[in-house]
């Protein structure tokens, strides 16, 4: 699986500013966040929106502050650290303060599957982590970056905000390798959700990380007079 965009982390951070509202607004709607696109902008510049629930204007506030995070911290590990405070950064205000940036301590059930992910344990989470940030075989940032996103989904360490945490720690590693940036179109959602329910009762992501390779990488591949 070959990285789609060789880009500078500059260059994917500038393509990432440029279209932050439109990857906003398709995280939101993945997890389920009725709000339309202009709606989305009007938050994310500050703006008041009417008929919007208060837990919506935070998601997309906290959607905001959490890419913010990521496009601003280069020097910062991909390690459980960072994946807690991403949570924290997502999902503030939106579930207890002793939930954010921790692993989940009651069950939880998943929307079309009777699957249950099991009790997530720190320890395990952080040697899972980082055996699929140094696998034993050579494998390509993109590859590693999805294959990080789904591990994060299927385990659902988290309270709530899972797939929005999954998406930000994926692109927070293709931003800073220049691969490009994973997002999934709302045409796409009812596809990727039925593969996702397949992925999360088999175990098996195979499928699902090609998918999204072909169908779900955002960039833009410059030439060399592009970049003088």
């Amino acid at each position: 699986m070959e990285n789609k965009f060789n880009l500078t982390r500059e260059q994917n951070v500038f393509i990432a500013k440029r279209n932050i509202v439109d990857y906003i607004w398709k995280s939101a709607n993945l997890e389920g966040i009725s709000i339309t696109y202009p709606e989305t902008q009007a938050i994310y510049d500050g703006g008041i929106v009417n008929g919007l629930t208060v837990d919506n204007i935070i998601a997309i506030n906290n959607l905001k502050y959490a890419w913010q995070f990521i496009l601003e911290n280069e020097g910062i590990e991909y390690d459980y650290k960072a994946l807690c405070q991403i949570h924290k950064l997502t999902c503030d205000k939106l579930v207890l303060d002793q939930n954010l940036g921790k692993v989940r301590t009651t069950p939880v059930s998943i929307g079309g599957t009777s699957w249950k992910p099991p009790f997530p344990i720190e320890s395990q989470i952080k040697e899972e982590l980082e055996s699929l940030l140094h696998p034993s075989l050579p494998k390509t940032k993109t590859e590693i970056a999805i294959e990080i996103m789904l591990w994060i989904m299927r385990r659902q360490m988290f309270i709530d905000g899972n797939k929005r945490v999954a998406m930000l720690f994926a692109n927070k590693i293709m931003i800073d390798n220049g691969c490009g940036i994973i997002t999934i179109a709302q045409a796409l959602q009812p596809t990727f959700y039925e593969k996702l329910i397949s992925f999360y009762e088999s175990g098996n992501n195979s499928e699902l990380k090609q998918w999204i390779y072909e169908n779900c990488i955002d960039g833009i591949n410059l030439t060399s007079n592009d970049n003088k």
